[in-house]
């Protein structure tokens, strides 16, 4: 079977992955307040941990519930570890995910998000409500892969 699809979008088979995160139920007015406070608390603990940082961050997420997007700001990591304060173990999910990369300013986000998922709804693809980003590691060339798992 082919899981590229036309388009910018493509359809791919992804693996579980382990994150070190820090979990929140943000007001959507305040994403990017409670994303620094996360990454911040998420920074001051990493240091601490044995847990084979990879370096890429990520952002898992659910849709939004009474204007609050229950999210995991994290990174990933080699290896599972015990909690440290607020930054405790977690995964991106394995499965079958809807894909596109963002290529710019991370403002584009929600528009690139909106791509993404106007795509899935003209494939008719189901989606399971689960979503996350891994962020680039190049400061000069920002990008973020997003990914939206399929039913």
């Amino acid at each position: 079977m082919n899981d590229t699809l036309p388009g910018p979008c493509t359809i791919l088979t992804v693996t579980r992955r382990a994150t070190a995160v820090v979990k929140a139920h943000a007001p959507l007015d305040a994403l990017p307040q409670a994303q620094r406070r996360m990454r911040a608390t998420l920074g001051a603990a990493l240091p601490k941990l044995d847990v084979g940082v990879i370096g890429a961050g990520c952002t898992l997420w659910h849709p939004p519930v009474e204007g609050r997007l229950a999210m995991e700001a994290g990174v990933l990591v080699a290896r599972s570890f015990e909690p440290e304060g607020e930054v405790v173990p977690s995964a991106l999910p394995a499965g079958r995910a809807a894909h596109f990369l963002l290529r710019g300013a991370f403002e584009g986000l929600p528009k690139a998000w909106q791509t993404l998922f106007d795509w899935c709804d003209e494939q008719d693809l189901e989606l399971a409500g689960t979503n996350w980003e891994i962020y680039g590691d190049d400061p000069t060339q920002p990008q973020a892969m997003l990914y939206a798992l399929l039913k």
